[in-house]
């Protein structure tokens, strides 16, 4: 069954080398978080010099998944921003070298959203009322054919599309002084990939040289208190890398905060047993 591509690129085996680097990912996950930014101000949040945020800014840019902001910075001082539309990984690479970076890059997608996962079960108490009322947690284990599970994906890949648009049209709108609380609100905690720290030193120090030079049941929860469900395993706290899941900002009377959805199709079942 061909798959829907519900977004605005994807990532080429050039692209996907370039991405899997830690502190490339950290830096795509900040301008994702809090908006655009400056390599100057990602520097400071990441503990890196401003040459090796340039370098590493210059190559997800090489490859469309970031760009500057029109009208943005004084003088020579530029902000970025993720490139709206989004960017998909595509089918599994030919290239041995590229099918191991997809392979980075998966693993990085499973830490991250268990990091805002478990950051969001620990914040979630101190989150505003309106917030706190339409966030959720959901799982389903349904018993489906191929085409059924592909019909499913795509018809909620399609809603999630349409709320990227909207969310992609404010993104038009950020300024300067929105930016600068936000990425603020973010300094101390900003760390690499969890696991990663030694590559991070290594492969920065010269790229810095170089820029200078199934069946488990179903659960439903939506605007449940921390500690008012039964704990399983306890998953809160370890994701201190990861910045709060919602970052309020103000317009009018009207909140607008960055909103985080997972969407996963598994077909654990269909896999026989080792």
């Amino acid at each position: 069954m061909t798959s829907k591509r519900y977004s605005a690129r994807t990532l080429d085996a050039n692209a996907l080398k370039s991405f899997a680097h830690p502190l490339r990912l950290r830096i795509y996950e900040l301008l994702d978080e809090h908006g655009p930014s400056t390599a100057t101000r990602l520097a400071a949040l990441l503990g890196q010099n401003t040459g090796a945020t340039s370098y590493h800014l210059r190559e997800l840019a090489r490859h469309g998944m970031i760009e500057v902001v029109a009208g943005m910075g004084r003088g020579k001082e530029k902000y970025w921003r993720i490139t709206p539309g989004g960017y998909s990984y595509g089918d599994q690479p030919v290239d041995p070298e590229a099918a191991g970076a997809l392979e980075f890059l998966l693993d990085d997608l499973i830490r991250q959203r268990s990091a805002e996962l478990a950051r969001w079960r620990e914040v979630a108490d101190r989150a505003p009322a309106e917030w706190y009322q339409v966030s959720g947690f959901a799982r389903r284990s349904l018993r489906l054919t191929p085409e059924e599970a592909g019909r499913m994906r795509d018809e909620v890949l399609e809603v999630l599309e349409r709320y990227r648009a909207v969310s992609d049209g404010r993104a038009e709108s950020v300024g300067p002084e929105d930016v600068a609380g936000s990425a603020a609100d973010a300094e101390g905690s900003a760390q690499a990939p969890g696991g990663a720290e030694g590559r991070v030193a290594a492969d920065d120090r010269r790229d810095a040289e170089t820029a200078q030079a199934g069946g488990a049941g179903d659960s439903v929860a939506r605007g449940v208190r921390p500690g008012s469900l039964g704990e399983a395993g306890g998953a809160t706290g370890g994701a201190g890398s990861v910045p709060s899941a919602v970052e309020l900002e103000r317009s009018g009377e009207t909140a607008v905060g960055h909103v985080i959805v997972h969407f996963d199709v598994l077909p654990i079942g269909a896999v026989q047993e080792g």
